[in-house]
């Protein structure tokens, strides 16, 4: 079954960061990282920034899905994403 944001558990980051963090990892090895928050890409505007995480639980920038962290996000397009991302 395709994990989606809404399956996502989110924890509050401390009152500098003022937002949220959550981590997932799939069956295939890869993650996410999904944050919101004041220093975010999209943060300030209440969207979510996702980075793709290696086998490690680190970032990875060599991805047919990205070579970057991807900003400005609806949780819709990190559902998307995290789609992308099980299917590598």
């Amino acid at each position: 079954m395709t994990k989606k944001f809404k399956d996502l558990e989110f924890i509050e980051l401390d009152q500098y960061m003022n937002g949220v963090a959550a981590r997932m990892m799939f069956k295939n090895g890869y993650g996410v990282s999904v944050v919101c928050h004041s220093f975010s890409y999209g943060g300030k505007n209440g969207l979510y920034e996702l980075a793709v995480l290696d086998t490690d639980g680190e970032i990875t920038y060599e991805t047919d899905v990205t070579d970057d962290v991807i900003g400005h996000l609806t949780p819709e397009q990190v559902t998307e994403t995290m789609a992308f991302v099980q299917a590598l």
